[in-house]
């Protein structure tokens, strides 16, 4: 498969400009992009002939940059395991995590990460593609979930994050009945002193925002669907917590549950803006069979 490229021609109003101001302005290049492709004999191309930054250029030409690394450099091992592929092009994959696969490998879990997964997946599909997330999903959340190709793509996804053009929306069983049924949580979360891994609401913490709305109520519980305009290390899990709302078998934040073996959120809805050509893209996972059962009157 050959390098994926992204490339303009030079439109009159253009012309005389150097490389680096279009680079920047109408690609929209960070600058640790830029130092990444210039030492790259095809990173940066006029007319198929690779030029510096300060080249100047001429209406008609054609200006393109090798969006794909010619060396995959995570060092993230491919394993083959199984991958619920929602979509998939030379830019990005949308997966639907499963619960229990973390995102990507950490101690404990070298081995069994969705990175590992797509990277033996690309082993096979994309040789040229890496692992280059956009977010995470905790271990225990399951559903939608984006990962960039390389790193331009990455780098403007991350860009969007918590704006508009960057949607997501979760569902979440928690305990209790959540009053008022519809609000916006805006309380800060910072470590907890006695865990590395543990979070809590404090004043010392950094701003977080949680929307929510109840969708329905079951067996003493709230299906909630909630957006983040702020994205903390287990928002969701730390703010209903601090309501007195746990998440349903979230063993760090309230209680685990025999059978379940997870906090019960699921990221149900993603939209995106495409980072390279700007398609408006949209998917839904509904909640899984497992989470609805726990607002029925009988949980098998």
């Amino acid at each position: 498969m050959s390098a994926r490229r992204l490339a303009i021609q030079i439109e009159p109003e253009w012309a005389g400009q150097p490389v680096n101001n279009l680079l920047r302005r109408r690609l929209g290049l960070s600058g640790t992009l830029l130092r990444r492709l210039k030492w790259l004999e095809d990173g940066i191309l006029l007319d198929g002939v690779r030029v510096t930054t300060r080249e100047i250029v001429r209406a008609g030409q054609t200006l393109s940059v090798r969006l794909s690394d010619p060396t995959v450099k995570s060092g993230i091992p491919p394993v083959a395991l199984p991958l619920d592929l929602v979509y998939e092009d030379r830019d990005i994959v949308i997966v639907n995590k499963a619960p229990g696969m973390p995102s990507h490998p950490g101690p404990g879990h070298w081995q069994d990460s969705l990175g590992n997964a797509l990277m033996a997946h690309w082993q096979e599909t994309d040789p040229e593609a890496d692992f280059h997330p956009v977010h995470r999903l905790d271990k225990g959340t399951s559903g939608l979930m984006v990962a960039a190709k390389h790193p331009y793509a990455q780098d403007r996804l991350r860009q969007a994050l918590h704006s508009g053009d960057f949607h997501r929306e979760y569902l979440a069983v928690c305990e209790g009945m959540l009053s008022p049924a519809e609000g916006v949580i805006d309380l800060p979360i910072g470590r907890c002193p006695d865990s590395v891994l543990k979070r809590q609401v404090t004043p010392e913490g950094q701003r977080a925002i949680t929307r929510y709305r109840t969708v329905k109520t079951g067996c003493g519980r709230t299906l909630a669907a909630l957006t983040l305009e702020t994205g903390r290390t287990h928002q969701i899990r730390v703010h209903l917590a601090h309501l007195g709302h746990p998440l349903t078998g979230d063993f760090l934040y309230g209680q685990e549950l025999p059978g379940l073996g997870r906090p019960s959120l699921h990221s149900w809805k993603l939209a995106l803006a495409h980072p390279v050509t700007g398609e408006a893209l949209s998917f839904c996972q509904p909640l899984p069979p497992e989470l609805g059962s726990l607002l029925a009157e009988e949980r098998l």
